[in-house]
């Protein structure tokens, strides 16, 4: 065993009763040989102060308590998977506590096959890394490495992959490498060294990616996950917050570790990244982004919000979708209204599978005071006209959970702490919303176990939840014969052009053939089909107010 703490005076591992010390190597590295079997308690003695593992495979219990061996090569693999190419992608954004009543790998996994059904080829799992408490979004973990108990075991977790792979399904998980949560990271206390005193997160201390110690940590991380996990890919938060000397070293040193793998199936890699910057893409070392600018533009399309970051999309929304739709971000550095200063840069060059656009996102959804969806929030004939283009336009489409269904539950924020932090949470949350008159008294407390549950989705046979999966079906399926295969031929040309005040037409031009797409977005818009080409179509007679053609041409 070894690890990182090159200020430490005295290392040791505490087995029972028995103490191993640990020697100090070169770089601050501490060394010795630990000899127990899978399943026995430890904790690491750090000058005098007893921790857990900070890169625990397993925790006894809570994030305080004593980590726990593991041994991954005891669990039984059963099922083949070579994996699945990127651009057949359609991802499910999935928060495990949420997903099902139960809350749980098993739970979720049982329900599997009707995302699969519906065309679903990929999960990307919110982070389960251990956090404190038993709920929350997981994007406050302070052990990384071991999956979140309340969820299930690591072989609960292996168990949930493997239904997915069975099913067809690749799953990403959603990864959190630039700042730990504010209770149980003893990471802090072990090796102080850790994170950088000069910068600071919106969420804790920055991380110092200048050590090679601290890239290896992470490294071997995102290792785990793939290797021991069996999963397809990962999906890194908030890499705008992954700055600082050695940040592009680190970069360029997991995707060279990923893609070094010899995991006999493709491997993925995206991230989030609020500069709309296209290097990371450009260098090929990792697939996609996420893409709020699509998000931005069909939310105030629909919604005419304007504040906070919708600002400079309330402009003009239609006008924003078309650049969308034509070039993938919509800033690309250029001076917009109602924007301080620019962001991004051109990014048309870039694939169409290099752009994960939605519709809805945990964040877009739970970052607002009362947790609401789009369906909740504007027309829902219109929602399901934006939801559509989601799916069958070339970009890599996202859905967050329970958008299939056209779910209404909400889904807020939440979390598990006590006493002084829990009240600073609390009184943070309030305080978010505080200038919002209509929102006085009404913002849910965070703490309170009330919020949580009102967040699980609900799996009713409605007639409205038929009517949105047959939605989701049809568009999958045009997705699946005709949108893929086209996107994975080389895409040569796109053209975006307006047909109305709120109607605009594409064309997405392929090696194999193009893709002719016109929408409606509440007014009079040109519509044109061709009675030869496979065509998908939501209300597209004169009188409806919404409307999407989409039709398919091989060359």
């Amino acid at each position: 065993m070894g690890m990182w703490a090159p200020g430490a005076k005295h290392v040791a591992i505490e087995l029972g009763q028995q103490q191993i010390a640990l020697q100090k190597e070169q770089r601050g590295f501490w060394t010795g040989r630990l000899e127990a079997p899978a399943g026995t308690p430890y904790s690491i003695h750090v000058d005098g102060d007893r921790i857990p593992d900070p890169a625990s495979r397993l925790q006894h219990d809570d994030v305080h308590g004593p980590s726990v061996l593991v041994d991954h090569d005891t669990y039984a693999w059963g099922v083949p998977w070579t994996g699945r190419p990127w651009h057949e992608a359609v991802i499910y954004e999935m928060h495990v506590g949420t997903f099902t009543a139960e809350g749980t790998f098993a739970a979720a996994a049982a329900k599997l096959d009707r995302l699969a059904e519906l065309g679903i080829t990929a999960l990307e799992i919110m982070p389960v890394g251990q956090w404190s408490g038993r709920r929350g979004w997981g994007y406050d973990g302070v052990l990384p490495f071991a999956p979140h108990p309340a969820y299930g075991t690591p072989d609960d977790f292996k168990a949930f992959v493997e239904r997915a792979h069975e099913l067809g399904l690749m799953v990403l998980l959603d990864v959190v490498m630039n700042h730990f949560g504010p209770d149980g990271a003893y990471i802090h206390r072990l090796a102080p060294e850790f994170f950088d005193d000069d910068r600071h997160t919106p969420w804790g201390a920055a991380i110092n990616f200048n050590r090679e110690a601290v890239r290896r940590f992470w490294i071997d991380c995102a290792l785990m996950w793939i290797e021991d996990y069996r999963l397809d890919g990962l999906r890194l938060d908030a890499v705008h917050q992954i700055t600082g000397p050695g940040s592009d070293r680190f970069f360029d040193e997991l995707s060279h570790a990923v893609r070094g793998l010899d995991a006999g199936r493709p491997l993925h890699l995206v991230v989030e990244d609020e500069r709309n910057e296209p290097g990371l893409r450009e260098s090929g070392k990792y697939d996609a982004s996420w893409n709020d600018d699509f998000h931005h533009a069909v939310h105030t399309a629909l919604t005419g919000e304007s504040g906070g970051y919708y600002a400079s999309f309330a402009v003009d929304p239609i006008g924003d979708l078309c650049l969308a739709l034509e070039r993938g971000h919509i800033e690309e550095g250029q001076d917009r209204p109602r924007r301080k200063s620019a962001r991004g840069a051109p990014s048309s060059h870039l694939a169409p599978t290099a752009f994960v656009n939605a519709t809805q996102t945990h964040d877009q959804v739970g970052n607002r005071a009362l947790g609401e969806r789009l369906v909740s929030l504007a027309d829902p004939a219109a929602v399901e006209i934006a939801f559509a283009l989601l799916l069958v336009c070339p970009y890599i489409p996202m859905i967050f959970m329970g958008e299939e269904q056209g779910a209404r539950t909400p889904f807020l924020f939440f979390a598990d702490y006590g006493g002084e932090l829990g009240e600073m949470v609390r009184k943070g949350r309030a305080e978010e919303f505080a200038e919002i008159a209509a929102l006085a008294g009404k913002v849910p407390d965070p703490i309170a176990l009330e919020t949580f549950e009102a967040s699980k989705l609900t799996w009713g046979d409605t007639p409205d939840a038929r009517h949105w999966r047959e939605t989701t079906r049809a568009c999958l399926a045009f997705r699946a014969e005709h949108t893929t295969p086209l996107v994975a031929s080389g895409r040569e040309d796109v053209k975006v052009s307006r047909t109305g005040d709120r109607a605009l037409y594409a064309r997405w031009t392929f090696a194999a053939g193009t893709l002719d797409l016109y929408l409606n977005f509440g007014g009079v818009g040109r519509f044109e089909t061709r009675p030869d080409a496979p065509q998908l179509a939501f209300n597209v007679l004169e009188t409806d107010p919404y409307a999407l053609s989409i039709e398919a041409r091989a060359k």
